[in-house]
């Protein structure tokens, strides 16, 4: 770990008080809090799976042979066809 980094934080004050207690109730340090609760949010991160999005491809052959190799400007305007786009 490098040398520690000196920051400032605003916070409401009721949330001030309410920490300070805290911390003074459990003879700890406001920043030990800060602290703490930052390593817990940011380990929390770590844990939250991925999103993976569910496969919801149905049976065929794939494209039609029409748009196998074709650009999206044609499969975009083979879309709207008819529709005003």
């Amino acid at each position: 770990m490098g040398a520690p980094m000196k920051t400032t934080i605003e916070i409401p004050d009721a949330l001030f008080r309410k920490a300070r207690r805290h911390a003074e109730a459990r003879r700890t340090t406001l920043k030990a809090l800060v602290e703490q609760g930052l390593r817990t949010v940011l380990a929390e991160a770590r844990q939250q799976v991925a999103f993976q999005l569910p496969d919801a491809s149905v049976g065929g052959d794939g494209l039609s042979p029409e748009f196998r190799d074709a650009d999206w400007n044609h499969i975009r305007a083979a879309a709207y066809e008819g529709h005003g786009g």
